[in-house]
């Protein structure tokens, strides 16, 4: 009897991402081994090794077999909504106004501290799997939303347990400089020294932090002071990454870039120096569409000068419930390609390979011997589908560590 941990996709149209003359990797009538939680083999299905042949084989009769999606920025993890706040948004208000009146994350704050870690859990469980039921494997989520103590180490407990509950791969941002909270108005080192860094300290020794980040703008934290946190994240030897350059430009890219930062999100106002120091640093540049839609920004990221300068660019969903309420990595993937003109391409290595190596993954993102087998299975066999539809999703199956997972 055949090990039912041991099998054979076949019939498919592989996109592997492992580039080659088709710029998705792409493999036809391609088989994929996959032993237990990881994939065995790769190639044609003429060229399947002798003995591979006698394990399970699976015929995905000609549907379009791609690795997990990854959405490698998230907030999934808030109390309440700011559905009124959108509402005076369309009636005249700026973000930066509402943020300066207590709205904005502010307000999430307030609720994400009145809620329980078990209501955490409840009210992010659908956010979350809207994303799986796209095919999503691996979801990055931060915190950010307490700013305090107890608040930050709930949202991170409530994050690590999703993962408990789902097929999917968590990985937990510290983002205690995300804003300043109202007992703190003006004094922002005094939060940053005083609150922000012992709960990052504190979340570190609970093992909650897999990276940190921070948000500097200028209704948010200065690069100076930002360099605060990343000090202390270096003398964890934590990875850093950070929302710069979103609604102004303070220099953030350049602070991110000189800690070798993983990533750098949002950059819309990047300039060509901030992408030759994230390529120098190897930094990916998330580009994060929901917000720019959702705030309706009129300066996009410079797409072409990180093409120019080689810097990988990941998609990302940047689910939150004040500047992008968005929990589809196939819009954000749509919304690239429309609003920034990415490729089809780019945009699905953006949330493959790109968005693997923005979180520190090595092991997934792409379809290769001997990387975890977190796989999705479209019903479309052009590649450009996942990002040319909108409001569509083909989804078939998703395999989680070689689990197959019904949609």
């Amino acid at each position: 009897m055949s090990d039912p941990t041991q099998y054979v996709l076949s019939g498919c149209g592989a996109a592997t991402m492992q580039g080659g003359p088709d710029p998705y990797g792409l493999i036809p009538d391609a088989a994929v081994a996959i032993d237990r939680e990881r994939i065995a083999w790769v190639g044609r299905s003429v060229d399947l090794p002798l003995h591979l042949r006698g394990w399970e084989s699976i015929d995905l009769e000609g549907r379009l077999l791609t690795p997990g999606l990854i959405d490698c920025h998230s907030h999934l993890v808030f109390g309440g909504d700011r559905a009124h706040e959108f509402e005076l948004r369309l009636n005249g208000a700026s973000y930066e106004e509402l943020a300066r009146a207590g709205g904005g994350i502010a307000s999430t704050v307030t609720a994400t501290r009145a809620a329980s870690e078990g209501e955490l859990v409840a009210s992010a469980l659908p956010r979350l799997d809207a994303l799986i039921a796209e095919g999503v494997t691996t979801v990055e989520v931060k915190s950010g939303y307490g700013l305090d103590r107890e608040t930050e180490l709930a949202m991170l407990r409530a994050a690590r347990r999703l993962a408990q509950l789902r097929p999917v791969t968590i990985t937990t941002t510290f983002l205690g400089a995300h804003a300043m909270p109202p007992d703190y108005e003006g004094q922002a080192e005094a939060y940053l020294t005083e609150v922000c860094i012992p709960a990052l300290r504190a979340a570190h020794a609970e093992g909650l932090v897999d990276a940190v980040d921070g948000f500097c703008e200028n209704i948010a934290f200065s690069a100076s002071q930002i360099d605060l946190v990343f000090q202390c994240a270096a003398e964890l030897g934590l990875p850093v990454k950070l929302h710069a350059e979103q609604l102004s430009h303070q220099g953030g890219t350049a602070l991110a870039a000189r800690y070798g930062a993983r990533s750098v999100d949002h950059l819309e106002y990047a300039h060509e120096e901030d992408a030759v120091a994230m390529a120098k640093a190897g930094s990916v540049a998330v580009i994060l569409p929901g917000a720019y839609y959702t705030i309706r920004e009129t300066q996009a990221p410079p797409i072409d000068l990180f093409r120019k300068h080689g810097v990988p660019m990941a998609l990302a969903t940047d689910c939150n419930p004040g500047s992008s309420p968005m929990t589809s990595l196939l819009m954000a993937m749509n919304m690239g390609c429309t609003l920034f003109r990415m490729t089809p391409q780019e945009a699905l290595t953006g949330v493959t390979t790109h968005a693997a190596r923005a979180l520190g993954l090595s092991d997934r993102g792409r379809i290769a011997a001997g990387v975890r087998a977190d796989l999705a299975i479209w019903d479309v066999t052009r590649p450009a589908e996942l990002s040319y539809r909108i409001g569509f999703n083909p989804l078939h199956e998703t395999i989680f560590e070689g689990q197959r997972c019904s949609r």
